[in-house]
């Protein structure tokens, strides 16, 4: 969706969609978490939410559900934390930077002498 339909966005229709709440009370998202359907949407599901667990059936960042939807992440995370707690979808966060270990030295020397010969 693009900007002027997100400025077009009823305040009042996305209050409705999160009962007034914002993010997430179970754990907190950011846009880089991956979110996975683990099951498809039941009859009655509120559409919002169908639209989510049809999107998810592969692992998709939260930003990209935010953008698919064009809605505020906000709203969007708020949704999920009601997937969440019905156990409809699943979340796996990033990794965390401080588990990433940089190659050796000689190994960074060794590709800049190669690129420099380029």
């Amino acid at each position: 969706m693009t900007l002027r339909y997100l400025e077009q966005e009823s305040p009042e229709r996305l209050f409705t969609l999160t009962a007034g709440r914002v993010g997430t009370a179970e754990r907190d998202l950011d846009t880089a978490t991956l979110i996975v359907s683990v099951c498809d949407p039941a009859p009655g599901t509120p559409s919002e939410h169908a639209r989510i667990l049809r999107l998810c059936r592969v692992p998709t960042p939260v930003g990209e559900v935010a953008a698919e939807l064009g809605l505020p992440v906000s709203v969007v995370t708020a949704l999920l934390g009601d997937l969440l707690a019905a156990g409809r979808v699943a979340a796996r966060r990033p990794a965390p930077a401080g588990r990433f270990r940089p190659p050796p030295r000689e190994t960074l020397e060794q590709v800049l002498y190669a690129l420099q010969r380029l």
